[in-house]
């Protein structure tokens, strides 16, 4: 199941000063992805499978939200969190959005020091540098990979438990003269796949907006 949660207080910030606890950075580039919602998800596993979509199984996500101590992130169209997997932790940001058919953004990710206290070290160095913490969303995830038109690209299946089944198709531009190819090739394969209730909203925006009717 996935659930998602806002949560009050303060924020975290990030630095560590053992190197070693920066174990992996993700290949930068481009992240271009469509959301869709109203997914039917057996049928969408059915689909996938009769492309030879190789299953990676299912996780239990948590994503915090941070907003900076200094600038607003709603207003620059950025985000920061930390995604817990499990023991694996990882600090993403995500720049603002690119124009065009698809969320396309920069995202560069790193890896840290895995398990519980590493998250909670982490936490300390937010909480001295004055970020605010904002929301977390907990999803389960079932995620499958694919090679469509010679690129690779990921297919997941998300349920949040109080947002409902979502379907993300994404893929990456290794830089902005690739963006056109990764936007249509997503485009593409979600109709290939039958997608096509399109959720432009992240979940965190979802569920903000649900918190903010529920004040009403």
């Amino acid at each position: 199941m996935v659930r998602a949660a806002a949560i009050d207080g303060p924020l975290f910030a990030f630095i560590l000063t053992d190197r070693q606890s920066f174990r992996k950075v993700a290949p930068m580039g481009y992240e271009v992805e469509v959301k869709y919602r109203g997914v039917d998800h057996d049928a969408l596993a059915r689909a996938l499978e009769a492309l030879k979509a190789e299953p990676l199984g299912s996780v239990d996500e948590e994503d915090l939200y941070y907003n900076h101590p200094a600038r607003d992130f709603a207003a620059t169209n950025e985000a920061f969190r930390i995604r817990c997997i499990g023991d694996d932790n990882r600090i993403t940001y995500k720049g603002p959005k690119e124009a065009g058919p698809t969320k396309t953004r920069e995202e560069i990710e790193i890896s840290f020091e895995p398990g519980e206290e590493g998250r909670e070290l982490l936490a300390r160095m937010f909480d001295r540098l004055s970020f605010r913490r904002v929301a977390v969303v907990r999803k389960r995830r079932t995620s499958y990979r694919l090679t469509f038109h010679n690129r690779e690209a990921t297919v997941t299946l998300d349920r949040a438990e109080d947002l409902g089944d979502f379907a993300e198709v994404e893929t990456l531009a290794e830089d902005r003269e690739d963006l056109p190819r990764a936007q249509s090739a997503v485009l593409e394969l979600a109709a290939k796949l039958g997608l096509s209730e399109v959720e432009p909203r992240s979940y965190l925006r979802m569920l903000l907006e649900g918190k903010s009717r529920a004040r009403e």
